[in-house]
């Protein structure tokens, strides 16, 4: 992401809306990461339900099967494979939301590092413009010249003196009349 360089630094509303921006998209991850978080908590419901359903099984004898056993049977097998899908979704969401989280903030960082880039390279132009200015600043010097009465209204007036130096001595003064 780039931003338009101003007088001063960079364009504040362009900052801003980038930062708006990613804060948009980190709640987005938050969200996800959230449900994620979720799924798991629903996981260990689901796996606490499978064990307590395996109890009530195992205290029957091993060869005694009566239809409502071979139903707890069933429906024992039906929640854990839930239960694994489950897992494997919420495993999937994680890693999906912990990946996204990763390249956003690699993305953020790499955008942060490149406008300090541009920020440092635009301070130093801008100082290097300042003493420019500073040093033909120090290099003009003001001379009074003197004009004759009633040219100008004034006896004198200040003239850089390159302007003084590059204007013949007949040039400095008009004639009057």
């Amino acid at each position: 992401m780039e931003f338009s360089v101003v007088e001063i630094g960079y364009d504040q509303d362009q900052v801003d809306s980038c930062l708006e921006d990613l804060c948009r998209q980190l709640g987005r991850m938050a969200a996800q990461a959230e449900a994620a978080a979720e799924a798991t908590e629903e996981l260990t419901l689901v796996r606490e339900e499978v064990e307590r359903l395996r109890g009530l099984l195992s205290g029957k004898p091993g060869g005694y099967r009566t239809p409502t056993a071979t139903r707890f049977q069933e429906m024992l097998a039906v929640a854990q494979e839930e239960a694994a899908q489950i897992r494997a979704q919420a495993r999937d969401e994680l890693t999906s939301a912990r990946e996204e989280a990763r390249l956003l903030r690699d993305q953020v960082y790499a955008e942060a590092l490149q406008a300090r880039r541009d920020f440092e390279t635009a301070l130093q132009a801008r100082r290097r413009r300042e003493a420019r200015v500073d040093e033909i600043l120090r290099e003009v010097d003001l001379v009074a010249v003197s004009v004759e009465p009633g040219a100008g209204g004034t006896t004198a007036s200040a003239v850089p003196a390159t302007r003084a130096a590059a204007t013949g001595p007949a040039e400095r003064t008009t004639p009057a009349g």
